[in-house]
Order: C-alpha cells, then sequence, then structure tokens
C-alpha cells in the first residue's frame, strides 16, 4: 500500500466525523508522512516539546509518565485514534511524557504548526481537528470521571466492553497502571470473573 493510500485510509475515518473538501484532503495528504516505530519503542521521549498529531494507522501505542519511580500508563490509541501530548503541544513546553508503540506500529504524523496554517485557509479542516480535539477532551474527562467515581473492578469492566481485544494486546502491566491499581489488583479481579 502506498503512503498516499495508507494516509487516504486514515481521510475516511475524517469524513465520518467532517465530511471536508477534496481540496482539504489533498492539503492534509501534503502535510503527513508515515512514521514506523518498533514495539516497546518511544516515537517522542519525556522531555522533548510535542510538534506533531499523530493518528495510530496501525498497531498500538500509550502515553506514559514516571511518578515516585513507577510507570504510569494514561492512555491508549488503536488503529485510526489520535494520540498527541496536548499540553506540550498547545503550550509549546517540553512534556513529562512519552508516547511509546506498545506494538510494531505505523504512526501518520501531521506537523501542527503547518496544519494550524491550513485553518485560514480550509475552514473545513479547522472544523474537523476541532471536533476531533473536543471528542479526545470529552474522552480525558470520562476517563478522570470514571477514576473519581468508580471502583477498579467497574472500569475494568468498561475497559472490556469498550474494547475487548485489549486484553490480548497489552501487557498486564500497562493495563493495571491506566487502571490506577497494582498488577496483583488486577489479576484479582481477572480471577473473580
Amino acid at each position: 500500500m502506498s503512503r498516499k493510500e495508507e494516509i487516504t485510509n486514515l481521510l475516511t475515518c475524517f469524513r465520518k466525523i467532517h465530511p471536508i473538501s477534496r481540496d482539504s484532503e489533498e492539503a492534509i495528504i501534503d502535510l503527513s508522512s508515515l512514521v514506523s516505530v518498533k514495539k516497546n519503542q518511544d516515537l517522542q521521549p519525556i522531555g522533548v516539546t510535542c510538534r506533531t498529531i499523530y493518528f495510530v494507522q496501525s498497531g498500538l501505542a500509550r502515553i506514559y509518565y514516571y511518578k515516585d519511580g513507577n510507570e504510569i500508563t494514561e492512555y491508549f490509541a488503536f488503529e485510526n485514534d489520535i494520540i498527541v501530548r496536548a499540553e506540550s503541544l498547545f503550550t509549546g513546553k517540553p512534556s513529562k511524557k512519552a508516547i511509546q508503540a506498545v506494538e510494531d506500529t505505523v504512526f501518520i504524523g501531521i506537523p501542527s504548526a503547518q496544519l494550524f496554517e491550513l485553518y485560514d485557509s480550509f475552514p473545513d479542516i479547522e472544523r474537523l481537528f476541532r471536533k476531533i480535539i473536543e471528542s479526545t477532551y470529552v474522552d480525558t474527562v470520562n476517563r478522570i470521571e470514571s477514576i473519581q467515581f468508580h471502583t477498579a473492578e467497574e472500569r475494568y469492566t468498561q475497559l472490556l466492553s469498550e474494547n475487548p481485544s485489549m486484553i490480548q494486546r497489552i501487557p498486564l502491566k500497562h493495563i493495571a497502571s491506566y487502571l490506577g491499581i497494582t498488577q496483583v489488583s488486577l489479576s484479582r479481579i481477572r480471577a473473580i470473573r
């Protein structure tokens, strides 16, 4: 599959969010590039300023950070999901978080500065990315509320219902840290089920 064909697959997903013109699609294709990252390698390490918006073309990635010497998973991105360290992208400051490939992963990268420049010429691109960012923000709020208001078992059950293949694709240590529990606690929850 050619680079243009792979990026065109992403545009198909974009069309489900918000339709954009053919010229807008071509402008996005021109900016986009494919980036392959091997399993367990960082796409962007801690301490680097995020200047690119990534989508997972194939594979699986996560955002992680360290707290008190422990590695914490904040977010998982599957095929066609966006993955970006927004706090760094929008402030221009280095991030305390990293993006890592959980599997061999191909990303589609779109440099943010050039993308944002397109907004004036292509309002439909701005609207598309506004909707993508809004959706991502709502997902983040829902995740925070899940941690605040639900038990670890309820969070695990919700995770399974939303993405059952996650258990086969992601190491349990990452799932446990994502849920905010130890791997031993996760094993107990799984044993009860």
